[in-house]
């Protein structure tokens, strides 16, 4: 069973997610309140593929549980709820470790769609685990390993989410070959939509690999189209 951890308080966006969740195969745990969002998860983090959170909540809000929940597990994927007014806050969600966001109000469509496209590459990931899949992609001083889903600088092993191991193997995929950021949305997350997605995952990358993220050496900005990488 596909199991998804649902954090709202507004009882009627709740409802709405939890409904339409259910109807697409999905088990649902919800919850009104982010303390208690908090204490399910550290309980049973292993036990969840995704988390929907909304930023607004009472007890802890949806930016501080993302940052927590990262740290617990780097595999399960994190979608953050915001309103049009929060982009300031829809940055840092991404900065801390939240794969996408939805921007109420949505349609059921559209939930469905983040939220099948995002299971997808979790689930993948456990694949290939279970599977004991075995292969590795050297890059200079990088090793992407896939049988354990780890990526490693100098042997040093960097964590990384989901979406940011999705985006490395498809630059490793393609070395030194100028990758847009319509190419890099549609292949992460499966759909064109707001592009500022992958130039925060390109930042939050950047402060992990780079000895200097202000003068990045490996993942370098194509201007006006978007980025390469180099070893």
């Amino acid at each position: 069973m596909k199991r998804i951890l649902v954090a709202e308080d507004e009882s009627a966006i709740r409802e709405f997610e939890v409904i339409n969740l259910q109807r697409s195969g999905y088990e649902v745990i919800e919850t009104n309140d982010g303390k208690k969002a908090d204490e399910i998860f550290k309980d049973h983090n292993a036990d969840f593929d995704l988390a929907i959170l909304d930023i607004m909540l009472p007890g802890i809000d949806g930016i501080e549980l993302c940052k927590r929940f990262r740290k617990l597990s780097e595999t399960i994927g994190i979608i953050l709820l915001t309103a049009k007014s929060q982009e300031i806050d829809k940055i840092s969600g991404l900065m801390y470790g939240a794969d996408d966001y939805i921007t109420k109000p949505f349609s059921p469509s559209e939930l469905i769609a983040r939220v099948d496209a995002l299971y997808r590459r979790v689930a993948l990931n456990i694949t290939r685990i279970e599977n004991n899949f075995k292969e590795e992609i050297k890059s200079g001083e990088f090793i992407l390993n896939f049988k354990n889903i780890t990526f490693k600088k100098r042997n040093k092993i960097l964590n990384l989410t989901q979406v940011e191991f999705q985006i490395i193997e498809y630059f490793f995929s393609n070395p030194n070959l100028n990758l847009t950021r319509k190419q890099i949305m549609e292949h992460v997350w499966g759909e064109s939509g707001d592009e500022k997605v992958v130039d925060v995952n390109i930042r939050r990358l950047r402060m992990k690999i780079e000895d200097d993220p202000s003068r990045p050496e490996h993942i370098v900005t194509v201007w006006g189209t978007g980025y390469k990488w180099v070893s």
